[in-house]
């Protein structure tokens, strides 16, 4: 029976990385964690594609467009959603996450979650700090298994 699973190298693979500008001071760091990661799993700067929307609404819309303009191995979704006083942060978090697997879905492009829903701006900047749990990077991490075992299923005999 075979078995499939993503390592962790993509050299020569493109990816995008879709970021929100909504929340910059904590996107740009997710944005460098992913670019860390990707570069540390031989995925060269050229062969990835930064697209900056608005906000985490805008996301889905970009990663679906360049899923099926640009057809990259993975894409990685990166935004920041933090909790105020109103029902907004529910709208648009639940909006980012079903907006994101419905484009996966839709174009058979697999898309890495990372997008911040977070109580407070401290708990967002904590989880962007530098380092291996910079959630920017756990993005990417998986962006790259996902089009490592995408490329073994269809290597496949």
């Amino acid at each position: 029976m075979p078995t499939f699973e993503g390592r962790g190298l993509a050299p020569g693979a493109r990816f995008a990385i879709v970021v929100a500008r909504w929340h910059d001071f904590v996107t740009a760091r997710l944005l460098a964690g992913a670019h860390d990661a990707l570069h540390e799993a031989g995925v060269a700067a050229a062969d990835v594609d930064v697209v900056w929307v608005p906000g985490a609404f805008e996301i889905a819309a970009a990663a679906r467009h360049i899923a099926t303009t640009r057809r990259p191995a993975a894409i990685v979704c990166l935004g920041c959603v933090i909790r105020g006083g109103t029902p907004h942060f529910e709208y648009i978090a639940a909006a980012a996450a079903h907006g994101i697997s419905g484009a996966a879905a839709a174009t058979g492009v697999p898309m890495a979650f990372g997008v911040l829903t977070t109580d407070s701006v401290e708990q967002a900047v904590e989880r962007a700090a530098a380092g291996p749990a910079n959630k920017g990077r756990e993005a990417a991490l998986a962006a790259i298994e996902m089009a490592a075992l995408f490329k073994a299923i269809e290597a496949a005999p």
